[in-house]
């Protein structure tokens, strides 16, 4: 019988993406390299759980969940999540910032300080800029206040992020002008909590280290994981969670590595992961995609 494997999700290092595995397995990824695994017949998508822990009931969850976590689990791991705003005695200084992820889209959040900017690599931000650091409280506010004001969101669907890459600017100057501009009015408003330290307007552009802008567009990405689906494709680029991989027939499609988790895959020879034979399931592809749909005039869908 072929190896199974359960991915963790999708980590941004020094060297760039990282598959994790259950176990503790690894699986960096580069530029070129082929990316293949299959469902088997018959495979089900069971609860992660929450928090580090097992689901006590291995609950059945959709293949098309994100999260991949049953009610009560994602109850659980929101509950202690700093974005959940249920945490308000953590110690570490947070630093807010605007990030970027085409043209129209900008949001504002806060990081912790000891991540980097680790956090922007997972959102897919392609261009952002710090505002300022402080307690977590101060920057709590600092978000609020500069959402209100600028009328910028805290969140930005991946299904946008994803259909407006292809019409990303060229240059880096034209990606940071939302960023320095929204900086600028940002700066400048009352309100701002005096603990939280602001910055200046420094903005880095993600576009090479995501692998963006050098090939084809995407023309879509994988709805969910099916028992007896495939894929093998060339990897191109890399954005948050997601993978663009080159199809054979079937161009640059996008696969969002969230949906991986809860699966148990087989791994098809020559993938990241390790070898071995030849799922019944074959090695194309044989996953549900979305293709993405755009107007002619702006590039959005």
């Amino acid at each position: 019988m072929a190896q199974m494997w359960k991915c963790s999700g999708l980590r941004w290092s020094p060297e760039g993406p990282v598959l994790l595995w259950e176990g503790g397995r690894r699986s960096g990824l580069t530029w070129g390299k082929r990316v293949a695994f299959a469902v088997p017949q018959g495979g089900v998508r069971t609860c992660v759980g929450a928090r580090g822990n097992a689901c006590p009931v291995r609950a059945v969850v959709s293949g098309r969940s994100t999260g991949a976590r049953c009610e009560e689990c994602a109850r659980l791991d929101r509950a202690h999540s700093v974005a959940a705003d249920t945490i308000a005695d953590d110690p570490r200084p947070y630093r807010v910032y605007l990030a970027w992820f085409g043209p129209g889209m900008v949001k504002v959040g806060i990081t912790a300080v000891e991540r980097g900017s680790a956090r922007l690599l997972e959102q897919g931000a392609v261009c952002f800029t710090w505002l300022g650091a402080g307690p977590l409280m101060a920057a709590r506010r600092t978000e609020e206040l500069l959402r209100a004001a600028l009328q910028v969101p805290d969140r930005i669907p991946y299904a946008e992020k994803r259909a407006v890459r292809a019409v990303l600017p060229e240059t880096e100057d034209e990606r940071a002008q939302e960023v320095r501009e929204l900086h600028a009015r940002a700066v400048v408003l009352d309100g701002w909590p005096e603990s939280l330290v602001r910055e200046p307007c420094r903005p880095v552009d993600h576009v090479g280290v995501f692998g963006l802008g050098h090939g084809p567009a995407a023309v879509g990405d994988v709805v969910e994981l099916v028992p007896g689906g495939a894929v093998s494709g060339e990897l191109v680029a890399a954005a948050g969670p997601d993978l663009h991989l080159a199809v054979a027939g079937r161009g640059v499609v996008v696969l969002d590595t969230r949906l991986l988790a809860g699966w148990e895959l087989v791994p098809v020879p020559a993938s990241p992961l390790t070898a071995g034979p030849l799922p019944a399931a074959g090695a194309g592809f044989g996953l549900p995609v979305r293709e993405f749909r755009r107007r002619e005039q702006d590039g959005l869908f």
